[in-house]
């Protein structure tokens, strides 16, 4: 990764205003934003085009959300260094960051000076988490510490499937449409379809119906 000036970040964020000022804050730092994107379409796209050292991406987003551009994004460019930077607090948020590769988790209720000061460390190569969340990181991960009654989990957690791919497929098992997902978890019928041919990859399996199996089997309904 660059070092100092040198770092290239690209800013990922929905809400017009936001997005503005964050970027004219760490431009008046001195960092180098080179783009800026307000969906996971676009943040995937302008990946492509800007290499960038560190993307700092929103999880929430219309069209396509923070989570599934991150793992579209270091599938093609490892390299980069996704930080989410996001109102949420949740687990379920903060370990599907961190399954699909994000480097790092950042709320947005982080005070100008500390959010640049973990900008600086990420930097430096240390990971930038805000306040709290290390520790429920490092619980998360000595709780999935091998023991003689996990094997189910480890069955589970060796298909590397996202909590939000487990939800979606658990729908699809349920006979929703991909229309009717969409509509309850605020993401669009593109994103579902997405999802779903990423499950069926990751399992190794050659369609839907074969994906429906899988959930009935682990017991997902």
């Amino acid at each position: 990764m660059a070092q100092g000036d040198d770092v290239k970040i690209l800013l990922v964020d929905d809400h017009p205003i936001f997005l503005e000022g964050l970027k004219n804050l760490l431009i008046l730092r001195g960092l180098d934003v080179v783009g800026t994107a307000r969906n996971g379409w676009e943040a995937i796209d302008q990946a492509g085009l800007l290499a960038p050292d560190v993307i700092l991406m929103d999880i929430i987003m219309p069209g396509c959300d923070g989570l599934t551009a991150t793992r579209v994004i270091k599938a093609r460019q490892p390299g980069i260094k996704v930080v989410m930077l996001t109102m949420s607090e949740t687990d379920e948020d903060l370990f599907s960051a961190i399954n699909s590769g994000a480097f790092g988790y950042l709320l947005k209720t982080e005070d100008t000076d500390r959010l640049l000061m973990r900008l600086e460390g990420l930097i430096r190569g240390e990971v930038p988490l805000s306040q709290g969340l290390a520790a429920r990181v490092l619980n998360e991960f000595a709780q999935r510490a091998p023991s003689s009654g996990s094997i189910a989990q480890d069955a589970r957690a060796d298909n590397h499937l996202t909590s939000r791919q487990i939800q979606v497929l658990t729908l699809v098992a349920q006979g929703f449409t991909y229309k009717e997902i969409a509509t309850k978890l605020f993401l669009t019928e593109r994103t579902i379809k997405y999802h779903m041919g990423e499950i069926i990859e990751r399992l190794h399996l050659e369609n839907r119906r074969q994906a429906i199996d899988y959930a009935r089997a682990m017991k997902y309904i």
